[in-house]
């Protein structure tokens, strides 16, 4: 990969020539929500480069498209498929880097160069996609297993469906949040003591609340009702990825959760990265998820074994005094299934995704389930231990005040692929309105 022409690209910026994820930004001079890229630390504003006066000769793939980045979300551009995708994500790597063949279009184009290339830290970014549906599963082994032996003891952790097929649940679209929106803290049922005779609930705060660290997969192109996708054709229904942090309120849900599964202890919040990373960055970093030693069912088999990416993941906590502590490290390489096997099993009965429909992978844990673990359930020991912080502070779920920042990368210096931050900061609960 070569180098860009483009300033003040850190070695370290997870935005090098070798990602060009997609985006929605605003900015001061073109307030409403377009397309961009972000490229070290500026971005690339599509729309403005668009109004190029030879644009569709650059991107002939877009010559009846014109308009695509000027759309409030990236659904349009999602829905033209893979093969635009790449080709658009080529050619802009050819305008950005130092050996570009068009050197007219943008490196020496001061009038165009300077509209269209600004600083990232004055921008303000958007939900990439207007989600539709949501869909989360419970891929990542090491949790599923931990919180089942928390449950279940060891024996019985996970349960007998689990090596057979992707588990999952339908989500709530409507609460998908990007990056640095605040977490308001859940007001929910929640029973104080399980063992108590009878069992009756009280109403008020959650008082654990956690996170989850997930990644989150974007389809592009969709399917027709009825008409289920094949494992082998999966890859080019997914438009690109992004970091997911899937909030929990353990307490509201585990009184709530029998026998439909979860509801209000996670329909509150969930807050995905910005930028949208498609699979052609990340090619160079597969590898094979963990090993299924069930036969699984041949709608699920994949022709290949590296159907994961090893991309290094971290969860810091920032308390509101300020201190910042890493709690987790792991990698997205720690799922037992892919998103491939996950959208097959989706469609199976033929239910139709649709462009900008996110799929969860579950929360990702590694086996050191002291440094490598993706919530605080598990870090925690089911909030029976103190997870140190820094400054002498301590934690078993989330106080108000605290942000949580998600982060995610992969690659050499120079050539990293990374995703922005994932950022919530947990806001105080409303006061309970209980009159009637």
């Amino acid at each position: 990969m070569s180098s860009t022409w483009v300033p003040d690209v850190s070695p370290e910026s997870p935005f090098s020539l070798a990602n060009i994820p997609f985006g929605i930004i605003r900015t001061q001079s073109n307030p409403a929500p377009h397309a961009a890229t972000a490229i070290g630390s500026h971005v690339l504003d599509l729309k403005v480069l668009s109004s190029y006066d030879k644009f569709t000769e650059i991107f002939p793939i877009l010559k009846d498209h014109s308009d695509i980045f000027s759309q409030p979300t990236l659904n349009a551009f999602a829905a033209l498929g893979r093969a635009v995708h790449r080709e658009v994500r080529s050619t802009i790597q050819d305008l950005l880097s130092a050996e570009t063949t068009r050197p007219e279009v943008l490196r020496d184009n001061d009038e165009l160069r300077q509209r269209a290339l600004v600083p990232r830290g004055i921008v303000k970014v958007q939900l990439p996609v207007s989600i539709g549906d949501y869909t989360d599963f419970y891929a990542g082994y090491h949790h599923a297993f931990a919180v089942g032996c928390m449950f279940r003891g060891p024996e019985n952790a996970l349960q007998p469906n689990y090596a057979h097929l992707p588990v999952g649940y339908h989500g709530r679209a409507s609460s998908i949040v990007v990056s640095g929106t605040p977490i308001r803290r859940p007001n929910g049922q929640i029973l104080l003591d399980p063992a108590a005779e009878p069992k009756v609930p009280i109403t008020g705060p959650s008082r654990r609340l956690d996170i989850e660290l997930e990644m989150g997969c974007i389809i592009a192109q969709g399917n027709e009702l009825g008409t289920p996708v094949k494992v082998g054709e999966a890859e080019e229904h997914i438009f690109g990825y992004v970091l997911l942090n899937d909030w929990s309120a353990r307490d509201i849900q585990m009184w709530e959760y029998v026998p439909l599964g979860p509801f209000n202890g996670k329909n509150f919040a969930s807050t995905i990265s910005p930028w949208v990373v498609v699979p052609e960055a990340l090619e160079p970093f597969r590898v094979n998820g963990i090993e299924n030693k069930t036969e699984v069912q041949g709608y699920l088999r994949e022709g290949r074994e590296d159907t994961v990416y090893d991309i290094e993941l971290e969860v810091d906590i920032t308390t509101p005094e300020g201190d910042t502590t890493t709690i987790s490290r792991t990698s997205a390489k720690n799922l037992m299934w892919s998103f491939p096997q996950m959208i097959a099993h989706h469609t199976l009965g033929g239910c139709p995704l649709q462009p900008g429909d996110l799929l969860g992978s579950g929360t990702i844990s590694g086996p050191d389930a002291a440094r490598e673990s993706g919530s605080l359930l598990e870090l925690s020991k089911g909030g029976k231990e103190d997870v140190m912080l820094y400054g002498m502070d301590v934690r078993r779920f989330l106080k108000d005040g605290d942000t949580i920042t998600l982060r995610g990368s992969c690659g050499k210096p120079g050539q990293k692929v990374g995703f922005g931050d994932c950022i919530g900061r947990v806001e105080t609960a409303l006061p309970l309105n209980i009159s009637r």
